[in-house]
Parts: structure tokens; C-alpha cells; sequence
């Protein structure tokens, strides 16, 4: 028995006329960027993707942020706002005064690396609402290359973790873009409104259906022409002082609906 067993060892053991190592993922694939991405957007993400490579999250930007922030006073609502620029430019202590609000916003995210960041950025800080807001520039293809279904699949994913850490969820819609001048019709065709429109529609389903809250921010920015108001925005994508002041009062109400919500 001991021979058979040594037998069968080296027989398993690799020779010259192995076949190639085992791998069961198939082939990466290779990409040669044929897109133009303008004189901003171009140099910027050069620079970026060197830094994803070691950080996908971007978890180190909030890290020292994070680390000096205490934890909740007794009987504090600490909410945090996660999201993309959007988020990041919205001034919260202004919007909100004196509210122990969050702004945990990075321009330029996508979905998928708020969700890396969102132990840290999020349950660490131990809220107990978080108002996701994401989704804009996973459209774009500026970083990941999304469908709809996995944008919101992200965001579920998301509001799974704040669920099963106590942390009530406000789900948020996205903004439609304004492509009036000519050096906004990029937004248009990297945003499409029907592209928009059906991302929002699913969110609000996600929200129904698992009795989360719901920040609809677009319905108060939107004009007739299903566009971001121009009046509401200076670059066609960012909401100005007055977009946020229309949002203010949206948030306030969601936030106001997940607290009186029971922790399930």
C-alpha cells in the first residue's frame, strides 16, 4: 500500500509535459481608451488612477477626519451624508445649523467606492441615519462602467450594511443635468434623463419596499424639460446655494421619517 501511495504521489506531481498552470478565471481583457475626456476631466483621471490602484475607496481622505470626530453624545442624532460632489459641496452647517450632520462626500465617486468606504466612513461613526447619495458619475462612465441595475444594486448593498448595524437609511434621487449652453451638451449625452429617470424610478421602488426613507430631491430641481434648473446651477451638474436651499428642506423631512422609524 505504502508503494501504491508513492506511486500515485508522483505521478500527480508536475512534469515537464504539464499543461499550462490552472487558472479559472478566464482572460482579462485589454482596453485602449478611445474616449476623449476634455481638458480637465482627461488630465484628472491620469492622475487618479494611479491612486485607485492603491486605494479604490479613497478611504485615506476622511481617515484623520474620522479618527478626530468623537463618538455621539447621549441622545445625539448623528446623521452622515454619503455621496459624491454633490455631497462634498454641500455646506452642511449652513444648511443644517447646529445639527451634528456628516459630510462624508468625495468628488468624482462612484457607488462602488462608496460602498468600500462605507465601514469606515460610515459605521464607524456610529449615526444613526446615513442619506446615500450616489449613482451621477457611475452614469458618466467615468470611472466604472454601470447599468442601472448594478448602480442600484450598489446603493441596496449599502443600505444593507447601515441596516444590519442599527443605522437607519435615507435613500436619495439623483439630479437631472442642464445642457442649455454649448459647453454643457457633454453633460446630456454622458447623463442621459431617460438613463436618470429610470435609476430614480428603481430607487424609489428599493425604498418602498424595504421601508427605507426617501430624500426625492429631483421632482424640486427639475424643470419642465426634465433638466436641472438653470437657474439652480452654475456648471449644468453642481446644484448653486439656491439648489441646495431647495434641497435643504427635502433631506430634512427623510431624516425626520428614518428617526421616527424603528430599528429593525
Amino acid at each position: 500500500m505504502i508503494g501504491l501511495a508513492i506511486a500515485l504521489a508522483a505521478a500527480a506531481m508536475p512534469t515537464d509535459t504539464d499543461p499550462a498552470a490552472y487558472q479559472s478565471s478566464p482572460p482579462r481583457r485589454t482596453i485602449t481608451e478611445t474616449r476623449h475626456w476634455g481638458p480637465w476631466a482627461g488630465p484628472f483621471r491620469d492622475t487618479l488612477v494611479p491612486v485607485l490602484m492603491r486605494d479604490f475607496g479613497e478611504r485615506y481622505l476622511y481617515a484623520d477626519a474620522n479618527k478626530a470626530l468623537p463618538p455621539p453624545q447621549a441622545g445625539e442624532s448623528r446623521v452622515v451624508f454619503l455621496g459624491d460632489s454633490i455631497t462634498d459641496r454641500w455646506d452642511l452647517a449652513r444648511s443644517f445649523p447646529g445639527q451634528p450632520y456628516v459630510n462624508r462626500g468625495i468628488g468624482a465617486q462612484v457607488t462602488a467606492q462608496m460602498l468600500v468606504r462605507f465601514e469606515q466612513d460610515v459605521v464607524a461613526l456610529q449615526p444613526r441615519v446615513v442619506v446615500i447619495f450616489g449613482g451621477t458619475n457611475d452614469v458618466s462612465g467615468f470611472l466604472q462602467v454601470e447599468t442601472p441595475a448594478t448602480i442600484v444594486a450598489n446603493i441596496a448593498a449599502m443600505a444593507t450594511i447601515a441596516e444590519a448595524n442599527g443605522i437607519r437609511v435615507v435613500l436619495a434621487t439623483l439630479l437631472p443635468v442642464n445642457s442649455d449652453r454649448p459647453d454643457r451638451s457633454y453633460l446630456a449625452r454622458e447623463r442621459p434623463s431617460a438613463t436618470l429617470v429610470a435609476i430614480n424610478t428603481a430607487i424609489r421602488t428599493l425604498a418602498r419596499e424595504h421601508g427605507y426613507a426617501l430624500a426625492d430631491y429631483a421632482p424640486a430641481l427639475t424643470d419642465t424639460r426634465r433638466q436641472l434648473a438653470s437657474s439652480l446651477t452654475e456648471d449644468g451638474l453642481h446644484p448653486n446655494a439656491r439648489g441646495y436651499a431647495l434641497m435643504t428642506p427635502v433631506a430634512a423631512a427623510a431624516i425626520a421619517q428614518a428617526l421616527a422609524e424603528p430599528i429593525r
